[in-house]
């Protein structure tokens, strides 16, 4: 039976939604957005969002496992992860059938459910459950630490507060009024999975040769097949359970989600009968040719391999995070000449210490013709902050072109003084020295 593994999939799915972000290791989560403080937390490291290059690595995985998914197991991702599925279980079968008795029975997905006060309660359970689910959310944009102070201060949070009633208002719309026809007709992925589908792909597949031909095509024939040998008996326990409302033995449809709850209908008719289920999960090869779904072919390998490459790359580049940022801006002013034929170049440094410790920094140039005028001793720095510091860097003017100035090229390289060889970053500018006045 699918349906116990399925709802054993979506327990364990809230349970990691709800509680990951609370989760710390070293006062770090294993993901988190953080727009209000600017950081990027992955895999317990604190990345500030000057380090958001990570960020399409993890979004390349992400779709990449769908596809993979999606080639080796059909919509297997809409049927059994999908939140849209999840949420929909939770309002149809759980609230309305089982706690409100608003739906017979969870076999039957075809009744229309009846108008009523039960179903004002039901919109206000799942109103409540929405709100939670988006706060949820949020949870992976705003540090569990802070948000709960947020929240009970809305007039000083109002864009939290509308993006929480936004989330709010359309689950609400989505799951008690949208439904499956979400699935059926806005979802995108209905749309690409089948570029992504072979002859291998698992799919839900009804045995005709089996159970007979019910249809031809889009029309259909007969509601029982009319031959002694055909199996099917005409039941349509698998029409009437399916939530996207398809008969699968239609064939492969673009509304079919994978849920395989048709799987377990013609189960449970099939097994009085003594006989196995007329619906499968397998693929049109393996139904075919009587034989095992092949999982090992070109596609699937080729996934596996560039899914592989794009994790190593994520993990040696979060690896490589640099304990200190330094951003050069010059100033409107390009220089100024003073004390016979010296000349004054002005930047900001924008210093910031990405460590978990306090440091003192400084720099130096590769130039030896160009000295640093200010500041000129170390400045410290709290782990987490910035500063902004004005630098004055000097040389004599050695530009002999009468005609234009001449910007060189220096490189700065900034260092933690305690800390040189670990914590350490270069960064080119450039020094502009003027014309020559003869």
């Amino acid at each position: 039976m699918y349906a116990k593994k399925r709802y054993l999939s979506f327990f364990i799915i809230t349970c990691i939604a709800m509680f990951l972000p609370f989760f710390k290791v070293n006062d770090n989560h294993l993901f988190l957005l953080n727009f209000d403080q600017k950081e990027l937390n992955l895999f317990f490291i604190k990345f500030d969002m000057q380090e958001l290059y990570l960020m399409p690595f993890v979004f390349i995985i992400l779709f990449l496992f769908i596809f993979f998914m999606t080639t080796l197991g059909g919509r297997v991702w809409c049927g059994w992860s999908c939140p849209q599925t999840i949420f929909r279980t939770f309002y149809r079968d759980l609230l309305q059938t089982k706690l409100l008795k608003i739906r017979k029975n969870v076999k039957n997905k075809q009744q229309d459910t009846q108008n009523g006060i039960k179903s004002i309660v039901a919109i206000v359970i799942w109103t409540c459950v929405s709100f939670i689910i988006a706060c949820n959310f949020m949870l992976y944009f705003i540090p569990s630490d802070y948000f709960l102070d947020y929240l009970l201060n809305p007039s000083e949070h109002k864009v939290l507060i509308g993006i929480l009633a936004i989330i709010t208002s359309w689950l609400v719309f989505d799951i008690a009024f949208l439904a499956e026809k979400f699935c059926i007709y806005i979802c995108p992925y209905a749309r690409i999975q089948s570029v992504m589908f072979d002859n291998d792909t698992m799919q839900v597949i009804y045995n005709e040769k089996r159970g007979g031909k019910i249809f031809d095509g889009a029309v259909k024939l007969w509601k029982k097949p009319p031959n002694e040998i055909d199996e099917c008996t005409g039941c349509e326990s698998c029409v009437k359970i399916c939530p996207t409302h398809i008969d699968i033995r239609r064939g492969m449809q673009l509304d079919c989600i994978n849920c395989l709850e048709c799987i377990d209908a013609c189960s449970s008719v099939m097994q009085k009968l003594g006989k196995t289920s007329l619906i499968t999960w397998t693929s049109q090869n393996a139904t075919q040719n009587n034989t095992k779904v092949k999982f090992a072919r070109f596609r699937t390998i080729a996934y596996c391999v560039v899914l592989t490459i794009a994790c190593v790359v994520l993990f040696l580049m979060s690896g490589k995070k640099e304990n200190m940022l330094l951003n050069i801006n010059r100033t409107s002013e390009l220089y100024k000449i003073v004390d016979n034929n010296i000349v004054e170049n002005y930047y900001v440094f924008l210093f910031q210490n990405t460590d978990k410790k306090d440091h003192s920094y400084f720099f130096d140039t590769n130039n030896t013709n160009i000295k640093i005028l200010s500041p000129k001793k170390p400045f410290g720095i709290k782990a987490g902050y910035k500063k902004k510091i004005i630098v004055t860097l000097a040389s004599e003017n050695l530009n002999q072109n009468s005609t234009k100035d001449i910007p060189t090229k220096i490189k700065i390289k900034a260092f933690a003084d305690d800390s040189k060889d670990l914590i350490n970053v270069d960064r080119d500018t450039i020094f502009v020295y003027p014309k020559k006045i003869r």
